[in-house]
């Protein structure tokens, strides 16, 4: 044991994994419909705005392990949550693969683009340490980025940076909690629980040059007991610079019929249990010239069930101008696709340098894939559906009565299926070691494990396989009139199969008959004994650009890596801009910490941004490796300043040139 660690621990306790939130309360009014084409399923209403919060700078805490480290489970909770209804992250597939289809080896080699910068970005550490350290140990990071006006904002859970085009940091680390204008997660003296703030996302608008920042907010008791209510917080600068004031807009997604939210007849706990609240889960953002859009995967708060993809249409102008209300047109996809199927992570498009599609009184395109679970069990989680959306008449949302219409289109493509767990090159993972040893002097006891349980586990963890996603749509750009986006799949490369890569160009068109799309570009890609995951492309107008992901295998550490990518040509040669340094190796890979079998969480997703002629992107990796014997030195899990206790994740920021 190093010498002094145990002066930085009190008493131990047993950690669980769980997660939290409170509430801030805003004014609503409903507002009916307008009498349109609109679907039934539409409601619209009016939300104030809550306030101004501006990014301040925080302070760091200090190393150790705290109880609790991971949010943990009260048992004054109005009902059970349990690892098949976690409140946030939620995948039905649940590891389970699909049978993925062959492709062709892509090689890795240069790029043929200039790499313009590249830096590590925000961290487990970063994370856990943000506000004096009444934060909790997290994972995944859900990577967020937007660009624009000479700033660069990088966002995760559960903290945000922004830096100058050269990657340095302007303020330094700022905890959502704090940027929202909440208590924190934790206060480490009083025990007092903030809010939970998960799925951050951002985009920079260059036509309002205003900055959007979207998180999902789970409301609960002081004892960090889950209540229900839950909202989209979404904060959109005053000015060009988001250094400066932000508005916050608080939208309910509960959907039970309170707070102006219609009634989706969530289970309490599955059916024959009473309805409660729905959960506004995985939210992602777009825009267009008229409106800016987010999107959620919604599912009984308590209960197992998927209900269907969300989509809530504001005025962006309406927002840009910090208005003291905004209306919110809500559309439920439940049956939308082909008369009896939900929508499922209906991403929003983002238009590439601000090329907005303005047929049909404004259009917003979006992407999505069925073969999840959640709509689609019986396919075996494979499919070759590509669903094509376009929601029209967007510019009504600038006026008193927005009258908006969502058609989708069916394309097939070529076969995706659910991809396997991703293998990683096998290295030093100390936390795996410190559940395993029973040796280690400690306060507590022999065993490096009293430490962070008062039951003695099982001692038999294995270097973990990384989750992979589950065919969900990952990030959409419009750029040049086609649109781009691509999934996690399974691939078989040389016989084997592993986690890859699958992507889409399409060409929509919007007629007086309705939506039409065209498949103009479709393929893998793929990688010898190797996995890509959680891909964000990020093209121009002109199509080019790049394909950003997470590359890890049998002679890899988890890194981030990128391939040019035209919209009707594909990926180039694999690039790796930061290469791992060493395995993952954080508390979700791991069954002491959260059972059998574990889902060692990882993305949930990335993001390419299109600044110009330039392209920023951001992915997970592992920027940090130390043995057992550093990571037992005191303070216990710092490794010299390089991670913490719990975790290790860290992210990659990288610029490349594309040209005009």
């Amino acid at each position: 044991m190093g010498k002094g660690l145990a002066g930085h621990f009190g008493s131990k306790h047993a950690l669980v994994l769980f997660v939290v939130g409170t509430v801030a309360s805003t004014a609503f009014a409903v507002v009916p419909a307008a009498a349109s084409s609109s679907p039934s399923y539409t409601n619209t209403r009016e939300i104030s705005a809550s306030g101004t919060t501006s990014i301040q700078r925080t302070t760091s805490g200090t190393d150790g392990v705290q109880f609790p480290e991971i949010a943990t489970g009260p048992s004054d909770s109005a009902s059970a949550v349990t690892a098949k209804n976690a409140p946030v992250g939620r995948s039905q597939t649940g590891g389970k693969s699909g049978d993925g289809n062959a492709s062709r080896e892509t090689d890795r080699g240069d790029s043929g683009l200039q790499e313009v910068l590249s830096f590590n970005g925000l961290n487990h550490r970063n994370q856990r340490l943000a506000n004096g350290g009444n934060q909790f140990s997290l994972e995944p990071p859900d990577q967020g980025l937007c660009v624009g006006n000479g700033f660069v904002m990088e966002t995760v859970n559960d903290v945000l940076n922004v830096y100058n085009t050269s990657g340095t940091s302007l303020l330094g680390v700022t905890d959502l909690n704090t940027f929202y204008g909440y208590i924190p997660a934790i206060n480490r003296t009083t025990g007092v629980r903030g809010p939970f703030v998960t799925d951050p996302s951002c985009y920079y608008d260059v036509a309002t040059q205003r900055w959007f920042h979207v998180v999902l907010t789970l409301d609960t008791k002081p004892s960090g007991a889950f209540l229900g209510p839950n909202h989209l917080d979404l904060a959109v600068s005053k000015t060009s610079s988001p250094l400066g004031a932000w508005t916050i807009y608080r939208t309910p997604v509960q959907d039970d019929g309170s707070e102006g939210t219609p009634n989706h007849h969530c289970t309490l706990n599955g059916p024959g249990t009473g309805f409660g609240p729905c959960l506004g889960d995985y939210p992602h953002i777009g825009a267009d010239a008229n409106g800016f859009y987010i999107t959620t995967n919604e599912y009984s708060f308590f209960g197992p069930e998927f209900i269907a993809a969300q989509l809530y249409a504001y005025s962006k102008s309406a927002l840009a101008a910090s208005s003291t209300t905004v209306k919110v047109t809500q559309i439920d996809t439940t049956g939308a696709v082909d008369d009896n199927q939900a929508g499922f992570t209906v991403w929003p498009a983002v238009a590439a340098n601000g090329h907005f599609a303005t047929a049909a009184g404004g259009t917003e395109y979006f992407l999505s894939s069925n073969a999840a679970d959640e709509v689609n069990a019986r396919l075996t989680r494979t499919s070759k559906d590509l669903i094509v959306w376009a929601l029209t008449n967007t510019s009504s949302l600038n006026s008193a009565s927005p009258s908006i219409s969502l058609a989708n289109t069916t394309l097939s493509v070529a076969r995706y299926a659910a991809p396997p767990l991703s293998n990683q090159k096998a290295g030093s993972t100390p936390l795996r070691d410190c559940i395993n040893d029973t040796t280690m002097a400690t306060p507590f006891g022999p065993g490096c494990w009293q430490f962070f349980f008062t039951k003695e586990p099982a001692h038999n963890e294995v270097e973990s396989k990384l989750d992979s996603n589950d065919t969900r749509m990952q990030q959409v750009m419009y750029a040049g009139g086609r649109l781009v986006g691509a999934l996690d799949t399974a691939l078989k490369v040389n016989g084997r199969t592993q986690a890859g890569i699958e992507w889409f160009s399409v060409t929509p068109t919007v007629t007086r008959h309705g939506l039409e799309a065209e498949l103009s570009g479709n393929g893998y890609l793929g990688a010898r004994n190797t996995n890509l995951t959680y891909p964000a492309i990020g093209v121009n107008e002109h199509g080019d650009g790049v394909m950003a992901f997470t590359l890890l295998g049998t002679n890899d550490f988890p890194s981030a890596a990128y391939a040019p990518f035209n919209a009707d040509s594909g990926p180039g040669q694999i690039k790796i801009a930061a290469a791992g340094l060493g395995p993952d190796d954080g508390f979700t890979s791991y069954v002491a910490f959260v059972g059998a079998p574990p889902r060692t969480r990882w993305g949930d997703y990335g993001a390419a941004v299109v600044d110009g002629s330039n392209i920023w992107m951001a992915s997970e990796y592992i920027g940090q490796t130390c043995t057992f014997a550093q990571y037992t030195t005191a303070p216990l899990g710092s490794c010299g300043a390089t991670r913490t206790s719990l975790g290790n994740w860290g992210t990659r920021i990288t610029e490349v040139a594309i040209g005009d």
